[in-house]
């Protein structure tokens, strides 16, 4: 079950990557994962959350500019592939699965950077097919996106 949910965090690290590390400071902070004693204890600290909600928060408006990179440009979508898997292995170790393997945990972190690879040319076909078919401006598919992101992130973490 966590190999499945490492992957969808990174799938939705591939949508939004800064949004990934962000909910697992969020989780952190509701308790929902545990890092004291381990190397990611900094994701508990306050600083540690407010940092990485506001690196998320600005990456939902740059987003929206029509300047912005497409998310599978070689440097977004590497960006994505290191955030997903390092959001994956925190997701594993917060769960005490790589205290207990340390091996699964490198694999969550594997798995997690597939999902983000996938979460990054999914998401972009997606958006761009909904609003060539439903002719819905770009501007309301992608805010439609920021939410099912989130929210999948929260209900993802929540779970583990």
């Amino acid at each position: 079950m966590a190999f499945l949910l490492s992957f969808l965090l990174g799938f939705v690290d591939g949508l939004r990557s800064m949004t990934a590390p962000a909910i697992v400071c969020w989780a952190a902070h509701l308790g929902w994962l545990h890092f004291a004693g381990t190397k990611f204890a900094f994701i508990d600290h306050r600083s540690t959350l407010i940092v990485f909600t506001l690196l998320a928060i600005i990456e939902l408006v740059l987003d929206k500019l029509p300047n912005t990179p497409a998310r599978t440009a070689a440097v977004g979508l590497t960006a994505r592939i290191v955030l997903g898997g390092a959001s994956g292995l925190a997701l594993a170790t917060g769960a005490g699965i790589s205290v207990s393997l340390p091996l699964a945990g490198v694999i969550a972190g594997m798995i997690a950077s597939i999902g983000a690879i996938a979460g990054a040319f999914a998401g972009y076909h997606i958006r761009h097919a909904v609003v060539l078919r439903t002719h819905l401006p770009d501007l309301i598919a992608a805010i439609a996106e920021d939410a099912i992101t989130i929210a999948g992130g929260l209900l993802i973490v929540s779970h583990i």
